[in-house]
């Protein structure tokens, strides 16, 4: 801990810019302002040091890979692609598009690709942010339901505003498959989210957080799409 205080944010940008997206949580300049140290940027933007340290050397970390989801009971499932997935989307979006949003402005006219990802994300967010919320107040409290129905020995279906669970799967898959193609454009246009030599940090910090948020994604849909429906219609009838 006491290594990271005494390096400047640029250097610890340098090293790994995935910090950049801790620094940009706290207000801190990882750009221009980068030349301070650590302890200077927590006193300057009233931040605990050790909060922001923990962050710091958490950006790498992973959950871990030999998790079976297909053991796990539908509502636990339901609860986790919210609390983790889900939050992960509404959290990382507003930082995606101000990242997007001034490298289209500094960089669009050498780098037109970088225009065309910009408008692509805010597509993306579009297609994603009411997705979730009709997934978390119309299908996933049906199969909390359904879950609650077996536990109790019910044989009748809850009743829902869609009939079977299948309608709503149906566009919600649907739904998936408009998202994950944008993304393959997006990894086309960023020649898999490879910046361009000398590119900024801010310019790195978009590819890097594009490509982190694409594979949370990827298992985002896998959860959803490959065990979460299957169960839910296997359980409803």
């Amino acid at each position: 801990m006491e290594l990271i205080q005494g390096q400047t944010v640029g250097e610890i940008v340098a090293g790994n810019i995935k910090t950049t997206h801790v620094f940009k949580k706290h207000g801190i300049d990882f750009c221009c302002g980068g030349g301070i140290s650590i302890k200077t940027a927590c006193d300057q933007n009233k931040i605990d040091i050790s909060t922001l340290v923990t962050e710091l050397l958490s950006v790498d970390e992973k959950a871990p890979e030999d998790i079976d989801y297909n053991l796990w009971e539908l509502d636990d499932l339901v609860k986790h692609i919210v609390e983790v997935h889900h939050s992960y989307v509404m959290e990382s979006i507003p930082l995606i598009l101000q990242y997007s949003d001034r490298v289209r402005e500094v960089h669009g006219l050498n780098h037109p690709e970088v225009i065309k990802i910009n408008k692509l994300f805010y597509d993306a967010s579009n297609e994603l942010v009411p997705h979730m919320k009709k997934e978390e107040e119309m299908l996933f409290s049906h199969i909390s339901k359904l879950v609650e129905a077996k536990k109790d020995g019910l044989s009748s279906v809850p009743d829902s505003c869609f009939g079977t669970v299948t309608n709503p799967i149906r566009m919600m898959n649907q739904e998936h498959d408009g998202v994950g193609e944008i993304f393959r454009t997006i990894a086309d246009l960023s020649s898999n989210y490879t910046p361009p030599v000398g590119a900024c940090n801010t310019y790195q910090a978009l590819y890097s957080k594009l490509q982190e948020f694409e594979e949370d994604l990827h298992l985002h849909i896998h959860l959803e799409s490959n065990i979460l429906f299957p169960k839910a219609i296997e359980l409803e009838s």
